[in-house]
Parts: structure tokens; C-alpha cells; sequence
């Protein structure tokens, strides 16, 4: 069908396919009649059924950035580290049903959701949209998040940023450098399974370079891996501000995306005459047009109508998002039994945190104004390329939700402000509770792991005063912890979203058990970290010789990332070079306890392990089973897992069949996935670190198609 219709269509029509506009940015006068203002729109083609394609941000919620629909709220989820922290896709999916549900009954038919860069520095500011350090976790997450988006009628989603776009520090000029082999076996194995497993419509490349080339105009990125390895069937878009030539169409880009903010309108203005000379091939333009008609057909948006408008369950929708709070909390630490708090809790003090007001929000374009819109909200940098990471509290507040959950006890809360009369009321307390936020955000990265602040000095103070102390750690990235052995209890309720008080008092008190597990590791210091700079961090501004060639929205000269792991990402890191970190991947602890047995491992062509959990305490509880694999000089690596909710005393089995690409090594020269023949060891473990069994198996040699 895309076939005749494209043959229907005139050069301007197919042009106007390839690019669009921020909304924002254009005077009322030219905006289209009915649509509803987000992060873009593409002019469609009216009298062939084509609609225009109405795009929102992002993967946790139908944003409103900048307030561009005046008083829009939505459902907003937690941050992607807390949807990894549930290791449940099956949840993910309903999440992303959901939002997917609420963007297009505001009118949207396009969702730039699927976020999937890995988290190679806890520094970097956007990890609290991303999905965690491990390239399988992290696939099947997005993966499943995607499909759920699309469950929905006439809904494109995408997957972004492709790809290595791992920090904000210099991104629109760094340049990574890293042999093909680790780029296959971490980053790009990462959105291989995210596009097989969820089928996005579309895929956004990134603002970095890749071995020198613009990710958005990288052949072997979007025309060798993407379309012929992967056989990707969808259209590339840019992301805001990416593009930075013509020829990208030829190397694979379809769409040039809010074209205001890049220096040219490359695929309008500069892309006519050159198709006029033959310097693009009309060929070139059928190619890129015939792939967003046939995404448009396929996910059935022909028959949009931008206009019509649907009623939103709130409530119900927030149920959800409460739902993947509570398994996205992590329980780090739990000395002594101090949790869950006694219904009979005397006097309670709750410290810090705006508890009174909300839950921390990630800043940018990811950021959703949550149903009820935030309590707190300021403009953290006045740099105008900075200027949307807002730090923001909203949705419910823990304190509200703890007097609800604990009637009889006296709840008193001081902000911490001074740290002297906070140390005093803790005195008087039988148990301290306090709330620790550190902001992240899209454009800026942070300089340490420190918490916000002077909230380090006063939780070591408040501690020595009251032992009897609980610490919510509110951030969007792992954190140092000086403190952390005077402190019996440490929860990782990461960015709560909608529900995120309701599900922090829900936990502390017991009415949940907790089951999150770390998708990324707490190191003890930056010293334990591949790069203990973050690369980019000393470079020098950028000039105007610099932002002529590079783009507006450069804010430093170029420089390389090289990263030292490699393929190693993370808890991977850790293992091949013998660290021990604060706290490892796949940690989290629980109230009840669980026992595994009957472990099986069988070897040959495929990898198959099976097993079972049983929930020995006496609490319901669910259980993050995990298997990783290692061979001689290569480190461990999550092959993976099996998420248990269980009864006292209830059991269950079980099964994975592990994916070759994990266990194996990418050689450039084939073009294959290998798994080399030899004897490997399969461990069955709590954590990364925390190993129950052990097993040694034979496999032999597979190859596997890239």
C-alpha cells in the first residue's frame, strides 16, 4: 500500500514527510488547526489519507515540558531505574500501556519512548530515564515497554538514543571510540533485543559521534547493523538538533525531527536543490518517504483523526504506576530488623526531602507534570541550554502517606534546613526517618556521587544521634554513602513517580515486602570506575568557530570517550577486575527469606538451566532469581532470571534458555555471534556477588547470525 501511495505523491509531499517542527516554536498563525502542542509534528498528506505524525516525550509519561499545554498533567511513572529495579516485564509492558494509552487520548499518535542507553557512569545525568547496565535486562525491558506502548491503537513508539549516547557532558560533539566487537556485545546488543522483542516503529539516533561519524548519519550504524543485521523495517529519526547534513539521507536517516534547532533545514531547504542537481538521488528520497508511509501503515494511523479526544482513567492509571513503585523500591540494608516499622511506632520524626510536598522528578524532556502537578519547581541553571532541567517534587508526599499508614503513631517532620534543630528532634524520636534527593537531568552530568547538599553532613549527624535511623534515597543514579555503617536501614526508592509516597509508606511499613533488585551497581567511589574523570569534563568551551561547525547546541570542543570495559559494562567491570563494590548489581533484600533447589544445568548447543525458588519466611514475597555464566579471562555476565511471587511455604520452578549472544563473543570477521567450545561456569546467585551454586557445563562451538 506505501508502494501506491508514494507513486501518488509529489516531490514536495515526499519532502514533507522527512521533516518536522517543534510546535512550540512556531507563531499560533502557523501551527495546524486541532493539534495538540508536544516535542514535534509532521505534515502528513490530507488528500491521500496520510495524518501527521504528532509526537510526545517520553518513557515515563506523557510530558508537558515548559508548560507548552498550560495546566496538562499526566500519569507519571517512576524513572526507568525503578521499572528495571522490578525486573518484571511484564509490568513494563502494562506500564507502557498505560502511558501509551494517556498519549493518545491527548492526541498524540507518535511516543518517543524507549529509552535503552546504558548506564556505563553513574555520573551521567540521564541514567534515571534508562534502564540499567546490563544489555539483556535492559532489552527485554524496553522491549516489553515498547509493545506495550503499540497495544495501543494508531501509536508509533520509538527506541533511542541510537546508540553509545551514555553521558550529556559534550554530547553533541563527543566522539566514541570502541571497537566493534564491545559495541556489539553491550550498547548495541541492548537495542537488538529491545527491537526484537518489541518491534518499535521507530528508531531516534543519537547526538554523539560514533568512530567519528554522526550517529545520525553513521552507515554502518543505520544502514549495516541496523537495516541489514537486524533487518529493522521502520524509519530513523533524529533526535532534536542531531542532523548536520543533507547527505544523512544516503547513510540511512528517514526524518530530520524538530528542524528549527539544528543549523539548516537540511532535509527541506538544502535537501530540494540537490535533488534537482542529482547530488541526491531521487531514489534517496522514494527510500526514505517509503519507510515512514509503510510505519504508517503498518501501525494503522491512516484514518487518525487528530482532533478526537478520550476520556482518561486517572485513578486506575495510577494504580499502575503505584504498582511499579512498590516493585521498583530496593531494600538495601535492613541491620537488625529495623524494618518493616511496627504498626504501635511511638514518636517518628521524618527529616528532608520535601516529604511534605512530593517525590523528586528527573529534569528535561522526560519529566511529567504529574496528576495533581508539582508542589515544588524551580529553574536550576539559567544557561539557556539548560534551562528544561527543572527540579520538581509532585505526586504524593511520603508524609501524607505514612500518617495514613501508621495512625496511631506521632509522625513530626522538620525539612533539615537546620541541621541543629533536626539533630535535636531526632533525639527525642524513637525512630528517624530521612528522605535523601539528589536531582538528575538531561544536559547536565554530575561531578561526583555525592548527595545534593549538605544532606551527607546531616544524616551523619542525625544518626549520631538517634541509631535508630532509616535512610530513602530519592535519586536518579547510585550515590556515595559515607555514612552507610551508621545507618541500620537503606532503601533506593529511586524517582517514585505518581504513586512514589504512597509506595515509599507502603514498604517502610510492611504492607508491601519489598522485591527490587539493582539494575546498575553502587560503587564505593569513583576510583573504582573505568574512567575516574568523566570524559569530557575538562574540555574546553566551545567557540563560535566551534558551534558553526558543530551546531548551536554545542557547549564544548570536541573530544573522545574510549571506555577501558568495553563490552564489561557495570557489574561486569567489577568482576573482571576483582572489586568489591558498595553495593553489586542484582542486590535487594526482602522481609520474608527464599530457598533455592533443584538446580540443573545441561550444556551442548544451548545453554538450559532450571531451578526452584521457595519462600521459606512467613511474609508473601517475590523473589529476582538470577544465573550468570563466565569462562576463562572473560567476565561474568547475566544470562538470565526469574522473578517469583510467592506465598509462605509456596514454590515454583524455574526454566531459561540462555541467549548464545550472551554467552558469546561478536567476531567482526565472521560477522557472527560465537560461542567458542569449552568448559564454562553457570552460577545461581541472589546478586551479582552473592552466588547460592555453582555448576561447570561443556558447550559447544555456535555460531548465530549477527
Amino acid at each position: 500500500m506505501a508502494t501506491e501511495t508514494l507513486a501518488q505523491m509529489d516531490e514536495d509531499e515526499k519532502i514533507a514527510l522527512l521533516h518536522g517542527k517543534m510546535p512550540a516554536l512556531l507563531p499560533p498563525a502557523k501551527r495546524a488547526e486541532g493539534v495538540v502542542i508536544g516535542a514535534g509534528w509532521v505534515q502528513g498528506v490530507p488528500r491521500l489519507g496520510i495524518p501527521a505524525l504528532v509526537e510526545t516525550d517520553a518513557s515515563l509519561g506523557v510530558s508537558n515540558l515548559m508548560n507548552m499545554r498550560p495546566g496538562d498533567h499526566a500519569t507519571a511513572l517512576p524513572s526507568g531505574l525503578a521499572m528495571a529495579s522490578t525486573w518484571n516485564p511484564e509490568l513494563i509492558r502494562e506500564g507502557g500501556a498505560m502511558i501509551g494509552s494517556e498519549a493518545s487520548a491527548k492526541g498524540f499518535n507518535v511516543m518517543l519512548v524507549g529509552g535503552v542507553n546504558l548506564v556505563r557512569d553513574p555520573r551521567a545525568g540521564r541514567n534515571f530515564e534508562y534502564l540499567g547496565e546490563d544489555p539483556l535486562l535492559a532489552g527485554r525491558l524496553v522491549g516489553a515497554q515498547i509493545a506495550g506502548v503499540q497495544s495501543n491503537p494508531k501509536m508509533i513508539a520509538t527506541i533511542k538514543h541510537f546508540a553509545v549516547n551514555d553521558q550529556e557532558t559534550g554530547r553533541h560533539v563527543a566522539n566514541v571510540v570502541m571497537d566493534e566487537a564491545a559495541l556489539r556485545e553491550s550498547d548495541l546488543l541492548a537495542f537488538q533485543i529491545g527491537i526484537e522483542e518489541g518491534d518499535p516503529g521507530s528508531v531516534m539516533c543519537a547526538y554523539n559521534r560514533v568512530g567519528g561519524s554522526y550517529a545520525c548519519e553513521n552507515a554502518f550504524l543505520l544502514t549495516d547493523v541496523l537495516r541489514g543485521d537486524w533487518g529493522f523495517r521502520g524509519f530513523v529519526m533524529s533526535d532534536w538538533g542531531a542532523v548536520h547534513s543533507t547527505e544523512a539521507v544516503l547513510a540511512g536517516l528517514d526524518q530530520q525531527s524538530g528542524d528549527q534547532l539544528d543549523g539548516k533545514r537540511w532535509f527541506s531547504d538544502e535537501l530540494r536543490p540537490k535533488l534537482a542537481s542529482g547530488e541526491i538521488p531521487q531514489a534517496a528520497l522514494d527510500r526514505a518517504a517509503g519507510r515512514i508511509l509503510s510505519t504508517i501503515y503498518r501501525h494503522r494511523l491512516d484514518g487518525w483523526d487528530e482532533r478526537a479526544r478520550q476520556p482518561i482513567d486517572y485513578a486506575a492509571n495510577g494504580r499502575i504506576a503505584q504498582q511499579v513503585a512498590e516493585q521498583g523500591i530496593v531494600l538495601l540494608r535492613n541491620e537488625g530488623g529495623i524494618l518493616p516499622i511496627a504498626a504501635s511506632a511511638g514518636k517518628i520524626l521524618v527529616v528532608g526531602g520535601n516529604a511534605d510536598k512530593g517525590v523528586p522528578s528527573g529534569g528535561g524532556s522526560s519529566q511529567v507534570a504529574p496528576v495533581g502537578g508539582f508542589k515544588v519547581f524551580e529553574q536550576v541553571s539559567k544557561d539557556p541550554m539548560k534551562s528544561f532541567a527543572r527540579r520538581a517534587f509532585g505526586g504524593t508526599p511520603p508524609l501524607d502517606a505514612l500518617r495514613r499508614e501508621l495512625p496511631s503513631a506521632a509522625i513530626t517532620y522538620v525539612d533539615g534546613s537546620d541541621p541543629a534543630a533536626a539533630t535535636a528532634a531526632a533525639t527525642d524520636a524513637d525512630l528517624v526517618i530521612v528522605f535523601a534527593d539528589k536531582f538528575a537531568a538531561e544536559t547536565m552530568d554530575h561531578p561526583d556521587l555525592s548527595l545534593d547538599g549538605e544532606q551527607d553532613a546531616l544524616i551523619a549527624s542525625l544518626a549520631g544521634a538517634n541509631p535508630k535511623i532509616v535512610v530513602v534515597l530519592e535519586t536518579g543514579n547510585p550515590v556515595d554513602m559515607p555514612w552507610h555503617d551508621q545507618v541500620p536501614a537503606i532503601l533506593a526508592a529511586w524517582y517514585g513517580g505518581q504513586e512514589g509516597g504512597t509506595a515509599i509508606a507502603r514498604i517502610l511499613t510492611g504492607r508491601v515486602n519489598p522485591s527490587g533488585h539493582l539494575p546498575v551497581t553502587f560503587p564505593r567511589s569513583v576510583d573504582q570506575l573505568p574512567n575516574p574523570k568523566l570524559p569530557g569534563s575538562d574540555a574546553p568551551k566551545a567557540d563560535k568557530a566551534a558551534r558553526a561547525i558543530y551546531g548551536v547546541q554545542a557547549d564544548l570542543q570536541p573530544f573522545d570517550i574510549t571506555y577501558p570495559e568495553g563490552s564489561d559494562a557495570g557489574y561486569r567491570w567489577f568482576d573482571a577486575k576483582g572489586l568489591t563494590p558498595l553495593y553489586p548489581f542484582g542486590h535487594g533484600l526482602s522481609y520474608t527469606s527464599f530457598a533455592y533447589g533443584k538446580y540443573k544445568v545441561k550444556g551442548g548447543k544451548r545453554l538450559a538451566v532450571s531451578f526452584t525458588v521457595a519462600n521459606s519466611g512467613e511474609r508473601e514475597g517475590a523473589d529476582v532469581a538470577q544465573v550468570y555464566i563466565s569462562r576463562p579471562g572473560k567476565a561474568k555476565r547475566l544470562v538470565g532470571w526469574g522473578r517469583s511471587d510467592l506465598q509462605p511455604g509456596e514454590s515454583s520452578k524455574v526454566s531459561i534458555m540462555a541467549d548464545p549472544r550472551v554467552i558469546g563473543d561478536f567476531d567482526p570477521a565472521l560477522r557472527k555471534w560465537v560461542v567458542p567450545q569449552g568448559t564454562y561456569t553457570v552460577e545461581l546467585a541472589r546478586s551479582a556477588t552473592d552466588i547460592v551454586e555453582r555448576r561447570e557445563v561443556v558447550l559447544e562451538r555456535l555460531e548465530v547470525q549477527p
